[in-house]
């Protein structure tokens, strides 16, 4: 058993290439055993399990730094760099993280949960060595997937990085079929060749030669250049990042331990920018996760036997938020051939695979670019059509200069469905959706939802479409409540009164209104009597309701799913002549655990919300 005699990337170094093989082998059963218990991005981790083993074995970590785009195939990094022990509680509440964490190991240089950004932060820490003393010299290495390159930051670092001509590699994992029959014996011949240390002293050489020696010697350093770009151009696909300044290397094949170890150790010698190709399989070594990487790339708990998801049983019959969505979205796009719907690279995350597979014509991925989303958003709702764009609140926050510009200030109906609102829960940190209503709420024009229930978010999201205005209806990661009863009819910018009393008033937003309903029959009680309002409105709000049924009681509370300062509360607060005591999540980064447990933590549960009402009464 090699993987628990590894505690630090020191102790693979001595290990035997096929000893390597074995370790790997060990990893990947440990990651399958771990996250079929606590759920985790499986795929993407079990597809880069060699790749970090020879980047650990190549590398001296941490003082050599490794920067993982996202982070979700960082799960063996983990294993290697002395959280073995700990990787049963992967994403658990006070557990190791899902992603990399600079909290906690040394040998994350960043928490990174948001794509594309890893080149850009390995230029930074590139360009700083080169301010520092001798001694402090290290190699950096980003790490990134094909998806990063669907974003516009990951190209704005290779651009620079080739420009300023900086010694760092980048390792571009990609899993996508096309690529796959160049991974092949002449691709790595030519690699082999072209990587040699010998073949790069000749190749510097001749260079220095050319330009001291012989005159117009630049011109023929291009034709030199040209040849050697043309002759790999025949076999891989690297004109690209040659363009961009960077000496292309592959693609290899990312499982060849062998290939991977000798390709690395060459190519560290050589400076400058240089990008590593390399071709894995998501899901590598776990038949079902080979067979469906999709739906295991983010998993929760499953049959490690079968691979199917394993759910409790209360909650069978309980569709989420995201579902009603999705399944709203599609009947209204029967009814009205203007809407399309847009993601950034989550279409099943979303649940915006269901109006996918209806209306392929009218569906669009953009890719991990959430502000290309929205300003591609705005073209079409410039012509005429009815942009949903469906975007993580963590995600959107990347694109809210587009918002603002392209969306708001041009008056254009584009609808944002802000999913994972709120605590998200095991993903932590990088994903915890908590600040949008405070960044949306400024801006003008942008009317701003959120529904309590089931039924309240069809009625929103049919609302929402023949508003003519932009729109935003943000709701979280949690089963939907679905009451028997009809809900109210929505007018723009009125609240829904749904009961009055003499002591105190709550007016919630979203999925705390049924809270705060339970929160006041738990004190009724107690005697104390408590109103209700359902704000449903963010923006414009109902200030004519609520200071009508507020002027009634002495207390008064606001209750959201999100950060108070800025937020929901402080928007009341602001027009109530009235003290409100607000309640809802402080401003920090909210840490990984179940959403439960978290909510509980923060006071956000009926208990909870009562406890804080019965101090102040």
């Amino acid at each position: 058993m090699l993987l628990e005699k590894i505690n630090s990337p020191r102790d693979i170094k001595q290990l035997s290439l096929e000893q390597l093989n074995c370790l790997s082998k060990e990893i990947r059963q440990r990651l399958i055993e771990v996250v079929s218990q606590t759920g985790g991005h499986l795929a993407s981790s079990l597809g880069a399990v060699e790749l970090i083993v020879a980047l650990h074995y190549c590398l001296d970590t941490p003082r050599d730094k490794i920067i993982f785009d996202v982070g979700h195939q960082a799960y063996a990094h983990k294993l290697l760099t002395g959280r073995n022990t700990k990787f049963s509680t992967l994403r658990q509440y006070q557990g190791l993280s899902g992603f990399p964490s600079k909290d906690e190991s040394d040998y994350d240089p960043f928490t990174t949960g948001h794509s594309s950004n890893a080149v850009s932060l390995g230029l930074g820490l590139a360009c700083a060595r080169d301010l520092m003393p001798e001694e402090g010299k290290f190699r950096v290495v980003c790490v990134i997937g094909d998806g990063s390159l669907s974003g516009g930051l990951c190209f704005e670092g290779l651009n620079n990085t080739g420009h300023l001509k900086k010694d760092i590699l980048v390792v571009l994992n990609t899993n996508e079929l096309s690529i796959a029959p160049n991974v092949g014996a002449i691709s790595n011949y030519l690699n082999k060749i072209i990587s040699l240390p010998v073949y790069n002293r000749f190749h510097d050489n001749v260079e220095n030669f050319l330009k001291s020696r012989v005159p117009r010697g630049s011109r023929l350093i291009k034709l030199m250049s040209k040849f050697e770009e043309g002759l790999k151009g025949l076999f891989v696909p690297g004109v690209l990042f040659e363009e961009l300044g960077f000496r292309y290397f592959g693609p290899i094949d990312g499982h060849d331990l062998s290939i991977l170890t000798t390709t690395l150790k060459n190519i560290m010698s050589i400076k400058g920018p240089r990008l590593l190709h390399v071709v894995t399989k998501k899901g590598k070594g776990c038949s079902f996760a080979e067979k469906d990487p999709v739906r295991f790339h983010g998993i929760s708990c499953f049959d490690i036997n079968t691979g199917e998801v394993l759910v409790k049983k209360d909650q069978t019959e309980e569709k989420s938020f995201t579902e009603i969505f999705g399944i709203k979205l599609a009947k209204l796009g029967t009814m009205d051939k203007r809407i399309v719907a847009i993601t950034a690279a989550m279409p099943e995350g979303t649940g915006l695979d269901k109006f996918r597979d209806i209306f392929p014509e009218r569906f669009f991925d953009c890719g991990i670019a959430e502000p290309h989303a929205v300003c591609f958003a705005a073209g079409l709702a410039r012509q005429g059509l009815k942009p949903v764009v469906a975007i993580y609140s963590t995600f959107l926050q990347r694109a809210y200069d587009q918002i603002i510009q392209e969306v708001s200030l041009q008056g254009l109906p584009v609808i944002f469905a802000v999913d994972r609102a709120g605590i998200v829960g095991e993903d932590g940190v990088t994903h915890q959706g908590i600040f949008d209503i405070a960044y949306l709420r400024s801006i003008p024009n942008l009317v701003i939802m959120a529904p309590k229930d089931a039924g309240e978010l069809e009625k929103m999201l049919e609302f929402a479409v023949g508003l003519g205005k932009p729109v935003a209806i943000r709701y979280p990661r949690a089963s939907a409540i679905v009451s028997g009863n009809s809900c109210a009819p929505l007018k723009l910018g009125k609240a829904e009164l749904i009961k009055e009393a003499r002591d105190f008033t709550i007016i919630a937003l979203g999925t705390m209104v049924s809270v705060a309903s339970e929160a006041i029959d738990i004190l009724s009680k107690e005697n104390l009597s408590g109103g209700l309002i359902n704000a449903r409105f963010v923006y414009p709000l109902d200030m004519d309701l609520i200071r009508s049924v507020c002027g009634k009681t002495n207390f008064v509370f606001t209750l959201e799913e999100g950060v108070v300062d800025a937020g929901f509360g402080t928007a009341v607060a602001q027009e109530l002549d009235k003290q409100v005591l607000r309640f809802g999540l402080p401003s920090e980064f909210i840490p990984h655990g179940a959403r439960d447990l978290l909510l509980e933590k923060y006071g956000l549960t009926a208990q909870g919300i009562a406890k804080s009402i019965r101090e102040v009464l």
